[in-house]
């Protein structure tokens, strides 16, 4: 099979990726590009990088399309100029991450790299690209229209809490000077619009396109029905933290509607106007996306330079879009809804090849997966009964009886793509959900190939580890978490357990799980210290909460109240909250010992105590203390 060519210090190669320079430009023989995109992260040529796929579909639809990634804001703004006026738009994109996400810890630090930079240099994006690269460009060229899409102006879409400003923030078509947002997954939007500035249509006459944001005059916003949503003003979400809390339950509700109506809302003299979010892509039109002809490689301006983001996903294939999990803390279902829009298996093969063919590739494809790994081909067996619904979560407090969980068809695609010339192996590497492929659906049929896949999941497809995600072990979160409860993942060890004996393999099962996310006590966090220390498992994959817009869990975590129920929910919000839970992740740790028993103590919770540490003497009992003991380096506790 004929390898792709890697090397990146070969100027020939330039003509294979969409021009980043006047140079490329003009080897390319173009007078002037219709559409230039401006992006936060490094152009890679791959599927999974959303300036290089827009890119990618503007030029199939007979565009002339350039990307200048991550330009220089703080210079004499050469990076702005040099590729002049576009005759159409330019397009914005922050890039793959929220830049505040990407820049910064859940304990509000500065991070020291961006996996989307070459070499992982951090400062090559300022805090909100969105807004600095569209200020920038409407100062150049006033007269242009710049469209905003991508993570951060998806989300941002409303008012929106921003924890890193610790503040409620105004919809981003307030903060930044752009003529519209496309939020979601943009190609068909994008291509609408490109198609009507062609012809001459103005872009002030663009108000009424799915999967679009734009401001207007206040008077212009309509009564409220069932086609317009009114919700509260930014001015009164500011002053009353409810209206906030219940805007979001009608934001989340549309976004997850397969026929969503207009959401409007009110920032002083001007109006945000949200149009619909589109029907899920068909197999169609997301195989026409996977099928450009991206050469998978990041450009050859970097000459070699390692992106991070790029290494962990070069030899991975993503299967589908959309997500009906609906956890709290995700941003998914807000950016690509809950509907599942699933490639064609001649489209993944098509790609498998591809990758077989790339000159590194030693037979192992890292993740054959997507949002969830194991929602591929699913949805509701009566599309009537999906058009009218408004859960946010096909899978919380239970399945739908709607839902179609059955994973032959997923089989069948890893079958496929395992018997290609060159291939090894195929893993698994993103996220499964088992309580979905432990459903039982009541069909005899459908239980046997859910039981078949988990079985051949975990023989053929785990690289040494699975990594799975109850995300906590106390029911009470689990339910604000809106994932199944924690003893389902007992149920999921089990077959893990027994496949791994059956086939003599020693696998390990990681989990990941959260602290100080909303409704979680300090006493939930002793009680998943106990849980996973009786499973013998030393936590590693484990993060503190970090509130991004447009969750279920950031809206709790902001205002107080829970969206959906109006009722008060704790919060860890200091950072002594969240140290003292976050710290129960590692109970082994000497460091931790004193605090934690300070803390169970505290909590009157001696029961935990001796649970975590059966050699702890209380010192105020006969006897000496352990504590004090390990001090003089005596004990084992």
């Amino acid at each position: 099979m004929m390898k792709i060519h890697t090397d990146m210090n070969n100027d020939n190669n330039f003509s294979r990726w969409l021009p980043t320079s006047a140079k490329e430009v003009e080897a390319l023989g173009w007078k002037q590009l219709d559409i230039i995109i401006f992006s936060g992260d490094a152009y890679v040529d791959h599927p999974s990088f959303g300036a290089a796929v827009i890119g990618r579909t503007l030029q199939a639809h007979g565009y002339k399309v350039a990307i200048v990634p991550q330009p220089n804001w703080r210079d004499d703004l050469r990076d702005f100029k040099k590729l002049g006026r576009p005759r159409l738009f330019f397009g914005v994109s922050a890039g793959a991450m929220d830049s505040m996400v990407n820049h910064y810890t859940a304990a509000r630090r500065r991070r020291s790299d961006d996996a989307y930079t070459p070499g992982g240099r951090h400062g090559m994006r300022p805090d909100y690209p969105t807004i600095v690269y569209s200020e920038i460009l409407k100062k150049l060229y006033p007269d242009v229209p710049v469209i905003a899409g991508g993570i951060e102006a998806s989300l941002r879409r409303v008012s929106h809490y921003d924890y890193w400003q610790d503040c409620l923030r105004r919809s981003i078509l307030l903060d930044s000077p752009v003529d519209m947002v496309v939020y979601g997954m943009g190609e068909i939007p994008i291509v609408k619009i490109a198609d009507m500035l062609d012809s001459g249509v103005d872009i002030s006459s663009i108000r009424d396109l799915e999967q679009t944001a734009l401001l207007l005059p206040a008077d212009e916003m309509p009564a409220a029905d069932n086609n317009n949503i009114i919700l509260s003003s930014y001015e009164e979400c500011r002053r009353d933290k409810k209206k906030q809390s219940a805007n979001f339950k009608h934001v989340e509700q549309q976004s997850n509607r397969m026929h969503g109506a207009t959401i409007w809302q009110r920032h002083g003299d001007k109006t945000v106007k949200i149009n619909p979010m589109l029907p899920p892509m068909t197999t169609e039109q997301i195989d026409a996306s996977f099928d450009l002809p991206y050469t998978r490689l990041p450009h050859p301006r970097y000459k070699g330079k390692t992106i991070p983001a790029w290494e962990m996903i070069k030899h991975s294939i993503n299967l589908h879009r959309g997500c009906f999990g609906g956890c709290a803390f995700c941003t998914i279902s807000a950016h690509q809804g809950k509907f599942i829009a699933s490639r064609s298996k001649e489209s993944v093969l098509r790609e498998a090849r591809q990758v077989i063919g790339m000159a590194d590739f030693k037979g192992y494809i890292s993740d054959l997966g997507g949002p969830s790994a194991n929602m591929y081909r699913m949805g509701g067996k009566d599309l009537s009964i999906c058009e009218k619904c408004m859960r946010p979560s096909c899978l919380h407090p239970s399945p739908c009886r709607n839902l179609n969980n059955d994973h032959s068809p997923l089989l069948d695609l890893y079958h496929a793509v395992d018997n290609l010339p060159g291939m090894k192996k195929s893993f698994i590497g993103s996220g499964v959900r088992y309580d979905l492929s432990m459903h039982q659906s009541g069909n005899g049929r459908i239980d046997a190939a859910n039981r078949r896949y988990n079985e051949e999941l975990i023989e053929h497809h785990v690289s040494g580890r699975l990594k799975v995600a109850p995300e906590h072990t106390c029911d009470k979160v689990l339910d604000i978490m809106r994932k199944p409860p924690f003893g389902m993942f007992y149920d999921f060890k089990k077959i893990f357990d027994r496949v791994n004996r059956t086939c003599g393999m020693k696998q390990q099962l990681i989990p990941y799980f959260i602290s100080s996310h909303p409704g979680c006590r300090e006493v939930d966090m002793a009680e998943l210290a106990v849980e996973t220390k009786d499973l013998n498992m030393h936590l590693e994959q484990v993060q503190d909460f970090t509130p991004t817009p447009m969750t279920v869990a950031t809206e709790i975590y902001y205002t107080g109240y829970h969206p959906y129920t109006g009722e008060r929910v704790y919060c860890a919000v200091t950072p002594e909250e969240k140290l003292a839970q976050r710290r129960y992740f590692f109970w082994y740790d000497r460091a931790y010992r004193d605090d934690i028993v300070k803390g169970l103590t505290r909590l009157h919770r001696p029961d935990l105590l001796r649970r975590l540490y059966p050699a702890y003497h209380d010192p105020h009992k006969k006897g000496k203390s352990n504590i004090a003991s390990s001090r003089r380096g005596k004990s084992k506790f």
